[in-house]
This record gives structure tokens, sequence and C-alpha cells, in this order.
């Protein structure tokens, strides 16, 4: 038996052991077997990747130490007892092994892969093999079954009304923040929307990363029941209720290796949307050069198989093809991002045109889900509350419910304009390209990194005029950023 040490070591997702390699009883050899081991204690048991340690001040004979993932996901105390044995292979792994020479699997066998990917049962390899195969080819009916069987992994929440509404955007669009807009003006009115969002991977900013500026957004599932309750609305990171958690695995190893297949996009977004208990959902696909849909076509499939999917499911949606040729607002950066939902809320005479139209534009698509309004009322509507300030007072009502933020943020302090190198028209602007120069800055971990725009699509600019700056919060943040800028800074002027 071994004593549980807890270690301060982030290795998300993965669950990861830590055990010393001496004087435990086994030989180095025994313990490079044991790659995966299963940790079992009390009612409890986790598999883990093992690492073996040479510091005793780390990790000393008959203890395990574990990482914060592993340590939570255990649920038992430092120092409780636990015993190791290798981890079995997971059977499931043959379907894997199928799917890579190309045969199409059955419903009970993506199940059966989902459920062991949640389980942490699969290494980041072989969740990288599944990912690749699925990728080279996946069936409607494929999707559909992995779509359902990511939604029967992990909790699941139900608001016991006929009409649970939700919005969400399928991504790539820098400043996009409008889900912190439409929530408000959809509580004002009356309608329930929990909306649950996942943090920032690949971009410079997720709904929870920019909502964390204003309040808590790490809730409990009790907290979070109790605010909607009270407020018809939330705005709270989805991985801490345990929402789809083979999703949350599956992106980990999808984004490094740049794998975002619209099957995978389906299946990843509408089991979220199930398994939070929504009924009704507005999906805005953007289209553009630079979005992740960059064609007509392209938005037509994949609206199909979203309208499709979600059909099966049960689950009605309105899916909207938006212009995604260009970042929206001007703030990109939790910072900057919150500082123009909050200008648009209060109806500042200075907030962003197109990330106010293009939010509202949405809310009125939700709040059209509302028998009680007639046809074709919920736009008028959405400017009702925005205008009236009844939005502003739900969005204030619900950064007090979550836990108003005691953090001061501010924009960073290391600052960096970058200008035209010409006179001429802004006829475009590289979404992808301005979104790594903000992560490179700093954003999201920072949460005051990122890029304030001074010029959109269509400004006439002299040259030596500023573009956009670079707000970090560290030096060396800015050179990473203000370098890649310096190579392409993502805009297309000519004269």
């Amino acid at each position: 038996m071994l004593k549980i040490r807890r270690l301060a070591i982030d290795t998300h997702p993965e669950n990861t052991a830590f055990l010393p390699r001496q004087g435990n009883g086994y030989s180095a050899e025994q313990f490079q077997a044991l790659r995966k081991i299963r940790i079992t204690g009390e009612s409890a048991e986790i598999l883990a990747t093992l690492a073996l340690v040479d510091e005793p001040a780390l990790v000393e004979a008959g203890e395990i130490g574990l990482g914060e993932q592993a340590f939570r996901r255990l649920g038992l105390p430092e120092g409780a007892e636990v015993s190791i044995e290798q981890a079995p292979v997971p059977a499931s792994l043959e379907s894997v092994r199928r799917k890579i020479d190309g045969d199409t699997l059955d419903e009970s066998e993506i199940a059966a892969i989902i459920r062991d990917v949640a389980g942490h049962r699969y290494s980041p390899m072989e969740i990288g093999a599944f990912l690749v195969a699925c990728a080279s080819f996946m069936s409607t009916e494929e999707t559909l079954a992995m779509t359902r069987a990511m939604a029967a992994v992990g909790n699941r929440l139900d608001w016991h009304a006929p009409l649970v509404v939700d919005k969400h955007c399928i991504g790539g669009i820098p400043g996009n923040r409008t889900s912190m807009i439409v929530v408000p003006i959809v509580a004002a009115h009356g309608l329930i929307i929990p909306k649950t969002s996942s943090r920032a991977i690949t971009s410079p900013s997720g709904t929870a990363d920019t909502m964390e500026v204003l309040a808590n957004v790490d809730l409990r599932e009790d907290e979070l029941r109790a605010i909607v309750s009270r407020e018809k609305a939330v705005l709270a990171w989805g991985g801490r209720v345990n929402l789809s958690p083979a999703d949350d695995v599956l992106i980990s190893v999808e984004r490094p290796l740049r794998i975002d297949t619209f099957e995978q996009m389906v299946a990843s977004i509408l089991s979220k949307k199930l398994v939070a208990g929504s009924t009704h959902l507005v999906l805005d696909i953007p289209v553009g050069p630079t979005a992740k849909v960059r064609s007509q076509s392209e938005a037509v499939r994949l609206r199909k198989l979203f309208e499709h999917v979600a059909d099966k499911l049960g689950l009605v949606i309105d899916i909207v093809l938006t212009d995604g040729s260009q970042p929206i607002g001007r703030g990109i950066g939790p910072v900057l991002e919150a500082r123009d939902v909050m200008a648009v809320l209060r109806n500042d005479a200075d907030a962003p045109e197109d990330l106010r139209d293009h939010a509202l534009m949405l809310a009125g698509r939700v709040l059209d889900f509302d028998p009680a309004l007639k046809g074709g009322r919920g736009f008028a509507r959405a400017l009702e509350l925005l205008a009236s300030g009844a939005a502003l007072e739900a969005m204030e009502r619900l950064i007090a419910a979550q836990g108003r933020q005691r953090a001061e943020f501010k924009p960073g302090a290391h600052i960096q304009e970058i200008c035209a190198p010409r006179d001429g028209r802004v006829i475009a602007i590289d979404c992808h390209r301005i979104a790594r120069i903000a992560r490179l800055a700093g954003a999201p971990m920072d949460k005051g990194a990122g890029i304030d725009l001074v010029c959109k699509v269509g400004a006439e600019v002299r040259k030596g005029q500023a573009l956009y700056r670079i707000h970090a919060q560290s030096a060396t943040g800015l050179g990473f950023a203000h370098d890649l800028a310096r190579e392409d800074a993502g805009y297309e002027i000519v004269r």
C-alpha cells in the first residue's frame, strides 16, 4: 500500500502519478513496464500515466504522488492508502484499429471508445490515432453515434422546463464575444438561458475567460442551479460541472494536431448543448476566407450536418450563416473584450457597432423561440431590452449572483502600435493571424494581453497610421507578438 501525496503539478488533461524509482520493492524495469497504472483506494479508482522520480524531496519511499488532475479525480484525501497494478489494455482499442483500417464503426463500438476516453484509459497517442482515423472518413451515422456517446458520459443538467434556450458560435473570429450580450438580453426577457462555456484553447479568449474579468465563472453545480433559478441565466465555465468530459479530452489532442473536422465539431458542440439541458439553440456559423468555414458550399454542408444530428437528438436548432471576413468589435483578449461588451450593454456612444448589431441579431433569433412573441418580433424586443437598460441590469444582477471579480484587471501596460506600411484602403484582415499575435502577447492567460483594433475593413489609412495596438503584461510577451506582427501584420492594404 502507498500513501497519496498531492503534488502541485498541472498535467492537464491527463492523470499522472509519480513514484520514486527506488525504495518501493520494484526494480526500475518493472516500473517502466507499468507505463499506465490503475490506482485503487477505498471506493475509488483511476488510471494514470506513470512518471518515475529521482528527487526524494518530491515523493518519498512508500508514497505515490498525484498531479492536480489525478488527485481531484480520485477524490481521496492526502495520506489515504492506495494500491497500484498495471492497467488493462482497453478492449475498445480493437475498434480504433478497425477505424484506422477504414471500417465504419457501429454505435456500441463508438460508445465504448468514448467511455474509455472519458475514463482516461487512452494515451494521447491512442486518442490521436482515433481522431486522425475519424478525420479520414466519418459517416453521418457515426457522427450521430459519437454525439450520443459523448452526451451519455458525465453529468447532465435538467431544468424541468419545456423551453431552455442557448446560443453558440463555432468560433474562429477574434472579438466575437456576443454571448455576453445575448445572455442578459434573453434573461431580461424571461427565457431560461444557462450558458456554460469553455475556456480558450487556441483562441485569444473564450466566453468564460472574458466573463472572468467581471465575475466568478468557476461555479459548482448547486451554485449554478441556484443562480439560474433566480436570474434565468448564467455565464459559467462548463468544465466545473463535468459536462461531456470526453469532449474536453478529445479537444486537448485535436488542437495541437490542428484537427477540426466538421463531424467532430458537430459532435462536440451538440453533445455539450444536450447535456447542458438546452431544448432550443441558435448556432452562429461565420463564413470567411480566414474563418473556420471558408466558403458558402462548406457552410451549407456543415449546416445540413448540424440540422440532421440535432433533429435526431430532439434539439430545435436555428442556424445563422454570418460574415466571418474580419474580427468583430475592437478588443481581442479578455480585458479588452469585456470592455467592449460592457460598452454595448451601457449603450455607450462609442461602443463597437458591429458587435452590438451582431449580438442584437442573434438575441432576436433566440427570442423568436418564445411562443408568446409574435413572429419576427424577436429583434425589436432585443433592441428594446438593450436600449432601455434592462439588459445591463440583468448583467449586473448576474455578476453579483456569480460573485463580482475582486481582482482589478487592466489592459497590459506594455504597448506596441502596428502601423500601415503604405497609404491605401484596408480590404482584408486575417482572423487567424490576428488571433495568433494576440495569443503570443499572452492572451488569454494574461487577462490584459491582446489586441486593440484601430482600423477595420474599408478604412482609408495613411502610411505610419496605427492599424492596431498590441497589449502585453510583460516585455517578453510583447516581443513575441511584435516579431510575428512584423513578419505579417494580418492586414491587406491596397492603394
